[in-house]
């Protein structure tokens, strides 16, 4: 099984719910990286798993949408505390419907928050 994998890093802004987080239940910043997983069994006749350029549209595209926004106004994430793993899962939804490309078997996204933690959600074959 073949995993190409690209990286894209933003800032969005969150406030804890549901427990006491100290400043994190005040809205705050985070630098996050999303690490897309796409896995698959075969290459296309130009040796490739996916085309990049076409992935990389996608992936700037609901990046977009959580770019310098507090995660908590999303209908996303209404109800749901804005936590990582949420929003590890919730990322991987938005990518897994946009992305159906030819020779993908599944996706995985990997969330860093800072450089501290990190969750991830896989749909699909596990890379």
């Amino acid at each position: 099984m073949y995993t190409l994998a690209v990286r894209r890093q933003f800032i969005a802004r969150h406030a804890l719910i549901g427990g006491d987080w100290g400043r994190e239940n005040l809205p705050n910043s985070h630098r996050f990286t999303l690490e897309l997983q796409l896995t698959g069994d075969d290459l296309d006749r130009h040796g490739f798993l996916v085309d990049i350029v076409e992935v990389d549209g996608h992936l700037d595209a609901v990046i977009d949408r959580y770019r310098d926004v507090l995660l908590n106004d999303l209908e996303a994430f209404a109800g749901l505390n804005p936590s990582l793993e949420h929003f590890a899962r919730i990322l991987a939804q938005d990518l897994d419907a946009r992305l159906h490309l030819p020779g993908m078997s599944g996706i995985k996204v990997v969330l860093w928050e800072d450089e501290l933690a990190w969750a991830s959600y896989t749909f699909g074959a596990s890379p």
